[in-house]
């Protein structure tokens, strides 16, 4: 999705989406139960200049252990702080506009920082991992020392999780490689699991990499992320969506396998028949909580003839025509839209428009022109609205969808390539995806809204908390990342995900969010205005608080969510938390894993470094 349209508030254009809550009940007080400790003093993470402290030494013999895949970090930007006008510091500025470049450095992370929370800091030393060996050396040093410890693949996190000074960094970007299966049956389950069609891929492999190789060149579809530079671990653990979630359900729930390598250095494979509790943490729990994760394998699935799009820009004369215009939208998507066809967003803007950027599969383009005919109509008629940008549909071969040489030749504007010399050729993002690197965020709301909502007897309250939340900041809806709607068997396979129930009721997950430009250290440029940059946090809380009144007990997707979430638990897990607790104390007893607001951080300081 194209993340810096939430600043703006001016919407998401169509490129957004061709790429790119339920339960919360009242605060969280069940007890947390961690194994005692000889000691009633806070245990405390070592940081540099400690006494315990690795020596040079002890980082040296780490370094030969991994033969010399250890890095001392430093930001590329530090060459912008030694020398602004200089020709280093130049050619670092003309990358940080791309995704992929920013993912190549382990001193860097795709979002730069968030208001009054974190800021984009580099670790130590990384251990820039290429197999399991390398990540099972980087956990025992990490463990031996007691070192704080950050995971990072693709290195999108808005929380900051893939980020942390003073830490050992298990930079897992070279682990890439995809190995798509005819028939895979996972370690220990032959005549248990029947075989079907997978793709394996390394821990550190992007989205891009498992759609060129399984729908491009395999002509097969994985469930996957939107944005083709997030890092597959990281989404299939939080859940994941993408665009067309009610056909394919969530990545987590196309988990088959997992190898991971837990806190005591050991390299386990998770599955239905092995480590089953483990493996249904994995499924939406949340990366990094509960060991590394070296490899996933991914049901994969047939691929309709074709995806598309429709989008458009309707201007509404004023507020009593706006209010119409929301109850048409809503009454024309839950008629005709709310079902495994269709997905992405529609956004409602406080200057009384509304901007269409639905994705849709399995419908020609001729099907999609007719369903939509009378809601064209409708608007057409009615005299005070005007189509800013016309509907427009689009429809193209499924297996063309993310094939560079295809957009290419037809819709060159919609993509780019990495500029990077020796770049691979299938790297390639949506247009309108490259302002979300290193954005800096103001503020961020989530909330799953249940599918009561749009039966006809609700839907006013629902139109109602709409507008009014409209008065505030813009409100977009992501269809894809509600379940409700979706056929039987992703709704059954989602319920056996660790991610919050509340998912499977809901029709939507709102997004309320708005930003800034990169503020990474070193920028040779002014900062943001932090005073308007908090200004801008209030509008958005205040914009989701209309839209809980109808929703007051909605949960909230944890990849996408408020950083100062106070009923994390319940709103990202609801109740499969105490669940995912014991599982998290079983597999990692002293917290070597640490992630905030991820399972059992409720034992440790805010930045993971002090037992509380």
């Amino acid at each position: 999705m194209k993340r810096r349209s939430l600043i703006k508030a001016s919407g998401l254009s169509f490129l957004s989406s061709m790429i790119s809550y339920g339960y919360a009940g009242a605060v969280f007080n069940a007890p947390i139960l961690w194994p005692a400790h000889d000691s009633v003093t806070p245990v405390k993470r070592v940081r540099p200049g400690d006494p315990t402290w690795p020596s040079l030494t002890q980082w040296q013999q780490l370094e030969q252990l991994l033969n010399g895949k250890l890095i001392k970090l430093e930001s590329p930007l530090k060459a912008c702080v030694e020398e602004p006008q200089g020709q280093a510091c130049h050619e670092v500025l003309g990358y940080l506009n791309n995704a992929f470049y920013i993912g190549d450095q382990p001193a860097l992370s795709q979002t730069s920082g968030w208001v009054d929370a974190w800021m984009s800091q580099p670790s130590s030393y990384a251990v820039a991992a290429e197999n399991t060996a390398d990540v099972v050396a980087a956990i025992n040093f990490a463990r031996t020392h007691n070192l704080r410890l950050v995971v990072k693949g693709g290195g999108h996190s808005y929380q900051g999780t893939s980020t942390a000074p003073d830490s050992l960094l298990v930079w897992t970007r070279q682990m890439n490689d995809v190995v798509v299966h005819d028939n895979f049956i996972p370690a220990g389950c032959k005549g248990v699991v029947a075989p079907q069609p997978a793709v394996s891929l390394g821990a550190g492999a992007m989205w891009i990499d498992a759609y060129h190789a399984v729908t491009t060149q395999g002509g097969r579809y994985v469930q996957g992320g939107g944005c083709t530079t997030v890092g597959v671990a990281g989404l299939v653990q939080s859940g994941g969506f993408s665009n067309f979630s009610k056909r394919y359900g969530t990545a987590a729930a196309s988990l088959l396998e997992a190898e991971v390598v837990t806190a005591d250095g050991k390299a386990l494979i998770a599955n239905a028949c092995s480590h089953a509790d483990l493996f249904w943490a994995l499924k939406g729990g949340g990366g990094g909580s509960f060991g590394v994760v070296t490899r996933l394998t991914l049901r994969t699935h047939e691929l309709p003839d074709t995806f598309g799009a429709v989008f458009g820009t309707i201007q509404a004369d004023s507020d009593q025509a706006f209010r119409r215009l929301i109850a048409k939208v809503f009454e024309f998507y839950a008629e005709h839209l709310f079902n495994p066809h269709w997905g992405e967003q529609i956004r409602f803007h406080g200057r009384n428009s509304v901007e269409i950027s639905m994705v849709f599969q399995g419908l020609s383009q001729s099907q999609v022109e007719k369903l939509w005919a009378p809601f064209h109509t409708w608007v057409s008629e009615q005299g005070d609205y005007t189509f800013e940008k016309p509907l427009r549909f689009l429809s193209v071969p499924a297996q063309h969808f993310w094939d560079w040489d295809y957009h290419r030749q037809h819709f060159p504007q919609l993509v780019v390539s990495d500029p990077r010399p020796h770049a691979k050729d299938h790297h390639i993002l949506w247009e309108g995806d490259q302002d979300q690197a290193g954005w800096f965020i103001h503020g961020f709301e989530s909330a799953w809204l249940p599918a009561t909502l749009l039966d006809r007897k609700r839907q006013a309250q629902l139109v109602d908390a709409v507008f009014a939340a409209t008065r505030h900041w813009s409100v977009g809806f992501h269809f894809n990342k509600g379940l409700a709607g979706a056929g039987q068997e992703q709704l059954d396979t989602a319920r056996d995900t660790a991610t919050n129930p509340a998912v499977l009721d809901a029709f939507a997950l709102v997004i309320i969010a708005g930003g800034s430009g990169a503020e990474f250290a070193g920028l040779p440029r002014e900062k943001s205005d932090l005073t308007r940059a908090r200004e801008h946090a209030v509008y958005i809380k205040r914009s989701m608080n209309e839209l809980l009144k109808v929703a007051p007990t909605a949960g909230s997707y944890v990849s996408e969510s408020n950083y100062f979430n106070a009923n994390w638990q319940r709103e990202f897990w609801g109740d499969n938390y105490e669940k995912l607790l014991a599982i998290k104390t079983r597999y990692d007893p002293e917290g070597l894993f640490f992630v905030r607001h991820g399972v059992g951080s409720e034992g440790w300081s805010d930045d993971g470094f002090t037992r509380l």
